[in-house]
């Protein structure tokens, strides 16, 4: 893969080059990707989204939105870390095309800042509950009526693929969705494949997939512009600046639900600092450090050091490597190669058992499962009927509660999905409301 195709500036629908040397550096298309996503309605919506805890009460706790700006700060040091030791290596680059360090940072922050942005509500266990009204529940009706693609799309439903859906989905009479540059989708797909086959090999893109069988037409064009890799039947190689947007993830969310963790009294504090100076011993200044005198002081500067810790971590790896991911044949998750790995790998640990385990959130997540397959009988049921032409009173109500209209001659696939894209944009709030609705509760 090269640099230059893998920094396309070209956006949906353009028929001529973006040229970066020919960009206003006022309002350069790689910022133009951040605000575009910061104003869009599906990134307001993860303010009321779960990150740890579902339907969360207290201001101690961070939402999506939250989340996704803290990766975004963390994604836009890593980028531009990144991108001074490329243009070093790479000088063409700058002097003939006229990048600059910063755009690298710019599309891993914008890139960074929509990650989270087609996770449905109540966090992951969204995604399983939709999954398993496909495989396990009522949904298993319609598997006959798709191909096996399409039905694996539903069985395994994936925030992944249907963030991209909604990056670059055509709605309402906006072409190309939020129309972000090529070179940021290609930062957002961590996972270039379709949903079959699944994890055909040990491949870090291969964990999950990053695309619908509704959107492959337009994932194909910007996989042949930037150039990626083909893996034959397995997808293609990751863009690598995506490596370093899964590395800002994972930097956020093993220190920061560790924080939640402690804030939620969910881990003890002693404990936790115990962890998290395990981690940074080697910057730790104990002069500062001594003079800190509250807990939530020490767990604060503690938790500055790790970030900027890994940070450094991760940036080394990727140079070290970056022949190796642009041959696309490094396999593993950038800090999978850390030094810090075990002392990682403990913090995630407490997180799984003290918090995402924890009874508050197993409770919640169970609310959720009920929730999401209640909304979902009834709306798949409804565009049944539409579809079948038995339409009920009830079904017509429904359909225009969530602004429905026409869907023409839809396949089974297309409203099935229409459910599903619904469903995945809601708040936690907005779900509950609705479920409540549904049953009778005004």
């Amino acid at each position: 893969m090269q640099w230059e195709q893998l920094l396309s500036l070209r956006k949906h629908g353009d028929k001529n080059k973006r040229l970066r040397i020919e960009e206003n550096e006022t309002r350069l298309g790689f910022e133009v990707d951040y605000d575009r996503v910061i104003f869009s309605s599906a990134f307001r919506s993860l303010q009321d989204k779960t990150q740890v805890i579902p339907l969360s009460k207290t201001s101690f706790v961070h939402t999506r939105l939250t989340h996704s700006l803290e990766v975004s700060v963390v994604g836009r040091s890593l980028g531009r870390i990144v991108g001074k030791e490329i243009l070093k290596k790479h000088p063409q680059l700058q002097g003939v095309h006229g990048y600059q360090f910063n755009d690298f940072g710019a599309i891993v922050a914008a890139a960074a800042l929509a990650h989270d942005i087609g996770n449905p509500p109540f966090g992951h266990s969204g995604e399983k509950a939709i999954g398993d009204y496909f495989l396990n529940g009522n949904g298993k009706r319609f598997k006959n009526q798709l191909s096996e693609k399409e039905y694996q799309d539903l069985v395994a439903f994936e925030g992944n693929a249907n963030g991209f859906k909604i990056l670059t989905e055509s709605k309402n009479g906006v072409e190309g969705g939020l129309r972000l540059t090529f070179a940021t989708l290609g930062a957002f797909m961590k996972y270039p494949k379709q949903s079959l086959p699944k994890k055909p090999t040990s491949h870090v893109a291969d964990k999950k997939f990053g695309v619908f069988q509704s959107d492959t037409d337009f994932f194909n064009e910007v996989v042949s512009e930037l150039g990626l890799l083909n893996r034959n039947d397995n997808g293609f190689a990751r863009h690598p600046l995506a490596y370093l947007v899964e590395a800002a993830d994972d930097i956020c969310y093993t220190i920061i639900d560790f924080e939640d963790g402690i804030n939620l009294g969910l881990i003890e504090e002693e404990i936790a600092l115990e962890y998290l100076i395990n981690l940074v011993r080697d910057s730790l200044k104990k002069d500062i450090y001594s003079r800190l005198r509250t807990v939530q002081d020490r767990l604060a500067y503690l938790r500055s050091l790790a970030i900027n810790t890994l940070i450094s971590e991760a940036a080394t790896i990727f140079i070290e490597n970056e022949e190796e991911i642009l041959n696309g044949t490094f396999s593993e998750a950038l800090l999978d190669r850390s030094q810090y790995r075990a002392q990682i790998a403990d913090i995630i640990k407490i997180s799984v058992e003290k918090v995402y385990q924890s009874t508050e959130v197993t409770e919640k997540e169970i609310a959720g499962y009920t929730i999401l397959t209640t909304l979902l009988e009834a709306l798949t049921t409804a565009f049944e009927n539409y579809h079948n032409e038995r339409l009920r009173h009830y079904d017509k109500i429904l359909l225009q509660l969530i602004g429905f209209n026409s869907m023409g001659s839809y396949s089974v696939y297309d409203y099935l999905m229409e459910s599903c894209s619904y469903i995945s944009r809601l708040t936690d709030g907005n779900a509950l409301q609705i479920f409540q609705k549904i049953r009778g509760n005004l």
